[in-house]
């Protein structure tokens, strides 16, 4: 429960500001087809589709150890598990096109985010974003947020493969704190998933809103504060309104 006024608010990136319009990613296979078609490579969806899965596995594992690895170092794994003599170009082409957050229309803003973003500034609250970054780069996200006129709305961002830490250490959090200027009793922090959400920043003392709109999580233990489905809730929530 909010007991202290909300100065300032942290948000998950992925299922809580920006979701996939596609979430198999159907769109990179495509560019990997094209790519490996020009360069005289016959390779059939569902092998590029193991590799991906190959990548994405790593990904997991890091993650859940809180072990940092780069997003180039999964897109080398995607390439790799391809087992084809590719021209070093071509491999650097596909590794790049892994990482490549598209042009934008391949993932779109939470439904009522832009909204409460321009509610929360309106109140005076400073705004962060705390993610764990995975196959595409915290430059790739920071490009998103632009292409769909959210970037501004942020005085800051700690994503991991900046910050050097995944959620839910608190040093990804502190990280946010720091650039908001506030102290975790009066700064929320919205995220869909409880075991890095939920449970990083309760462990700091930050309050706590899960969003359900997107993804409704139920691995894990920690439930938040505050449950809401849309984000335009978030301000009632925050006793802002």
């Amino acid at each position: 429960m909010t007991t202290s006024p909300i100065r300032a608010i942290t948000f998950d990136f992925w299922n809580t500001i920006m979701f996939a319009v596609d979430p198999a990613g159907q769109w990179r296979s495509d560019v990997w087809l094209e790519l490996l078609a020009a360069n005289g490579h016959v390779v059939e969806r569902d092998a590029i589709g193991a590799a991906f899965q190959t990548a994405w596995k790593m990904h997991h594992r890091a993650w859940k150890q809180n072990v940092q690895r780069s997003g180039a170092t999964f897109a080398t794994a995607a390439v790799d598990a391809l087992e084809r003599d590719l021209a070093p170009g071509l491999r650097t082409q596909l590794a790049d096109a892994f990482m490549h957050e598209g042009d934008g229309t391949q993932f779109m803003p939470c439904p009522g985010v832009a909204e409460a973003l321009s509610g929360l500034v309106s109140h005076g609250v400073r705004i962060g974003i705390v993610c764990d970054v995975g196959i595409t780069p915290s430059v790739g996200l920071r490009r998103l947020l632009q292409v769909h006129g959210l970037l501004h709305f942020f005085d800051g961002w700690s994503f991991s493969d900046e910050v050097g830490r995944y959620k839910p250490a608190p040093e990804i959090f502190e990280h946010a704190l720091a650039y908001l200027g506030s102290a975790a009793a009066e700064t929320a922090h919205i995220g869909d998933i409880r075991w890095t959400d939920i449970a990083g920043a309760r462990a700091i003392g930050m309050t706590t809103v899960r969003y359900r709109g997107i993804n409704d999580d139920v691995d894990g233990d920690a439930e938040a504060d505050h449950v809401i489905d849309h984000h335009d809730e978030l301000l009632g929530t925050l006793g802002l309104r």
